[in-house]
């Protein structure tokens, strides 16, 4: 039996991996399809980046020699079930360090977009309508911020030079950073209301699904923008669809429940909506950090130490 790591960049192409003579390892380029060897030889599993999660966990259950799953997403919600049922032992590690860039850089622009009505000067140039206004400014406003992991934390590094009245963190528990206390999710009752804008950048687990409810949404401000680059499960589409049509809130959002958002759904004709197809990863800054993150971790793993980014192990 070999030791087989499946990738879904070719090993020529990711700089640093341990050559095969040193670790007995095999590498094997897999990214959705025919399998490329056995997967009962297969201990590291690089789960392959924006396919279908019923074709990245098909092969999981015949992966019975199988140490380590490392997806290329900071969620591992898609995968997660079919690694659950997986023997006891078995590592699964998220992609932190690999999307907060991008990912950061999009709530920014999905914020300043809605903020400064872009959609609309966007549809004026298409009809050659001059479409002058006032717009609101990010500057002066109050920011909660839902989610604040790594991705959280590179969204208010990105916040720091827009003159924001004040930035807030919510996290899953109380703790304190450099920049100052992140309050849990039991205040969240509290600080919705202090809002102008409020920014969900938290993964998606039991209890982060349709957190935000209407109770979440009615608690919100007058005029708050919802900004999501979350998971769209986080967010009950027929409640923030209620708000959109009264005109009191408006929403930018990168992930929608269902996704993709189906033809002639309510949601993309919702008053106040900026919608873009699930796109805080896929930039150019994803292959570099993502070939050096399955380098660290191959490496980790043929020298027999601690992985990073671990978010489970099978038991």
């Amino acid at each position: 039996m070999t030791s087989d790591v499946w990738l879904p960049v070719e090993a020529s192409e990711i700089e640093g991996l341990p050559a095969t003579s040193e670790g007995g390892l095999t590498y094997r380029y897999w990214n959705g399809g025919d399998y490329p060897a056995d997967p009962a030889d297969c201990v590291f599993y690089a789960v392959p980046y924006m396919i279908d999660p019923e074709v990245c966990a098909r092969p999981l259950p015949a992966m019975t020699s199988l140490r380590v799953v490392q997806t290329l997403t900071a969620g591992v919600d898609h995968v997660l079930s079919a690694v659950e049922r997986l023997p006891p032992g078995v590592q699964l590690c998220n992609a932190r360090g690999v999307h907060e860039a991008s990912t950061a850089e999009l709530a920014l622009t999905l914020t300043l977009a809605s903020l400064r009505g872009i959609p609309r000067f966007v549809e004026g140039q298409r009809v050659q309508e001059w479409r002058q206004g006032f717009n609101p400014a990010l500057a002066d406003k109050s920011v909660l911020i839902v989610g604040y992991g790594s991705i959280g934390s590179a969204i208010e590094d990105r916040l720091a030079g827009f003159e924001c009245a004040r930035v807030a963190r919510v996290a899953r528990s109380e703790r304190t950073t450099e920049r100052g206390l992140v309050h849990p999710l039991s205040e969240l009752p509290r600080l919705l209301p202090e809002a102008d804008v409020v920014i969900l950048s938290t993964p998606l687990t039991t209890s982060t699904r349709g957190l935000v409810n209407a109770d979440f949404l009615a608690r919100m401000k007058d005029g708050a923008l919802l900004v999501n680059v979350a998971r769209g499960p986080v967010v009950d589409t027929k409640a923030l669809l209620a708000e959109l049509e009264s005109g009191r809130l408006t929403a930018a959002l990168d992930v929608t429940d269902p996704e993709p958002l189906p033809a002639g759904h309510p949601l993309w004709q919702a008053p106040g909506v900026l919608i873009s197809p699930h796109v805080g990863g896929p930039t150019s800054a994803f292959l570099p950090r993502a070939k050096r993150l399955l380098s660290g971790q191959v490496n980790r793993c043929a020298a027999g130490e601690p992985l990073v980014n671990v978010v489970l192990t099978t038991s």
